[in-house]
């Protein structure tokens, strides 16, 4: 049983055999897929799975808290399992690959600014966009 699987039994769902597929798919992804990717690698395993039913099992996994949904503006949504811990995400523009990363001086640099502004930060999200400097180099265009 994945991880996923478990998360949703845990939390009541009924788990059909194409449920379980999807789990299993999301539950083993090392990227952030988006549904269409989630899609083709469910239907290498089932080619029964339709799009429709992977949008709706997506949805329904989001509701419950099982997915993190997100737009790196690409235009399309992308998902990754709920994370157990904090972390933020680079997004390389042009290949599409999502980093993600810790910084401690980060975070403490958000707090800062939030307390700065009367606040106390509560919950944050940073993504940054960026292109790699070994790939400008490649291409003969450094900076």
């Amino acid at each position: 049983m994945s991880a996923l699987e478990k998360l949703c039994v845990q939390k009541g769902m009924k788990m059909t055999g194409q449920r379980r597929v999807i789990a299993q798919v999301l539950s083993e992804a090392l990227d952030h897929p988006n549904v269409e990717e989630v899609h083709r690698r469910a239907a290498a395993l089932d080619p029964g799975i339709s799009i429709a039913t992977v949008y709706r099992t997506v949805r329904l996994f989001e509701a419950a808290n099982i997915l993190e949904r997100h737009d790196f503006g690409d235009g399309r949504a992308r998902y990754e399992k709920m994370p157990v811990g904090h972390h933020d995400h680079l997004i390389d523009l042009e290949t599409g690959d999502v980093v993600e990363f810790n910084s401690e001086k980060i975070e403490v640099l958000q707090r800062e600014v939030a307390k700065s502004l009367g606040y106390d930060l509560v919950d944050h999200r940073l993504e940054l966009f960026g292109v790699s400097l070994k790939g400008r180099r490649k291409r003969g265009r450094q900076t």
